[in-house]
């Protein structure tokens, strides 16, 4: 371990002021190793206060797999890139290489970031939280979209409990917050073809962490935002990204309520929708939910069944 990481683990241990010259004899390394490794730390981002008799640690919002994996409760591998193409291909990839599972990817900015239907999404460097789960289901499931349905309960309860806020689901992998997107949701299957049965699950999102509003691009303005979009962030993203991934553990654990929480922060549920299939529009209200995930529609003369494979809602009313 570095002489930077020590300094940074020492204080991140306590809250109490340690001086230059304890850190120094702990460590066994001269006072001026520890100033340039004070250096260094802040070079990276982290929030040191200088005191008149030593540093203190300050919480800062810098990704590191180490805290995020001691915080989650659940035995997981994590890994934290500078920065990634897709951490879904990161995930694939791990599959390949014979990685152990559950692995955790996350990365501090996604270069080529893409949701459903293979729609590209704004991202920002260190203001967002790209990762990836890649998950050898022992809890099955039914189906694949349950997996993101579930895990759009997980990232709804974990930022409703860190920010006091209410926020919503749209259907399927959409999270809403003030009328405006601040995450969304892809899960991806792999599977044996021979026995037809899911070898591994790919759950992948993006959340606008921190992005100012005015930095959205001019056709997102209206449609995106951030958790904290006009103010000083009052949680971290490794606290928010262990969150999520300590109550996706146990909503998979026990799965009896996730649809039941799912349905009631529904952003469509009772509302006007419009959607295409097969090159036809529809408008129709939506009006339930199915035990799979499918969303049913009311179209007047008939209902509809429509699955999150095919579909992706145009407009809500």
């Amino acid at each position: 371990m570095a002489t930077k990481e020590k300094v940074l683990a020492h204080l991140k241990a306590t809250e109490n002021i340690l001086s230059g010259e304890a850190l120094a004899q702990e460590l066994g390394v001269s006072r001026t190793a520890i100033w340039k490794a004070i250096k260094e730390l802040e070079k990276k981002g982290y929030q040191i206060q200088h005191l008149a008799n030593g540093y203190r640690y300050r919480p800062s919002d810098i990704l590191d797999e180490k805290e995020i994996q001691e915080h989650i409760q659940h035995p997981i591998d994590v890994t934290v890139l500078e920065t990634s193409a897709s951490t879904m291909k990161d995930a694939q990839l791990a599959v390949l290489e014979g990685k152990k599972t559950p692995l955790l990817i996350v990365a501090d900015m996604q270069e080529a970031p893409r949701g459903r239907f293979n729609r590209p999404f704004f991202a920002a460097k260190q203001q967002g939280i790209y990762m990836s789960l890649l998950l050898e289901p022992k809890e099955q499931l039914q189906e694949l979209p349950q997996y993101t349905i579930l895990m759009a309960v997980a990232v709804a309860e974990a930022i409703d409990e860190l920010l006091g806020v209410d926020s919503q689901i749209k259907w399927v992998n959409d999270i809403y917050l003030n009328q405006k997107k601040v995450a969304g949701i892809l899960s991806e299957a792999m599977t044996d073809v021979e026995s037809n049965s899911l070898n591994y699950i790919i759950i992948g999102m993006g959340i606008n962490f921190s992005i100012p509003q005015e930095n959205y691009p001019a056709e997102l303005q209206e449609k995106a935002t951030s958790l904290f979009s006009d103010r000083a962030a009052t949680t971290t993203r490794n606290q928010l990204i262990s969150n999520i991934w300590n109550r996706f553990f146990a909503l998979l654990a026990d799965q009896r309520t996730f649809l039941d929480t799912y349905r009631k922060k529904s952003f469509v549920l009772g509302k006007k929708i419009t959607f295409t299939r097969k090159n036809q529009s529809y408008l129709g209200t939506a009006i339930a939910i199915t035990e799979t995930g499918e969303l049913v529609v009311d179209l007047g003369s008939e209902k509809v069944t429509l699955s999150s494979g095919e579909i992706s809602l145009s407009s809500i009313q």
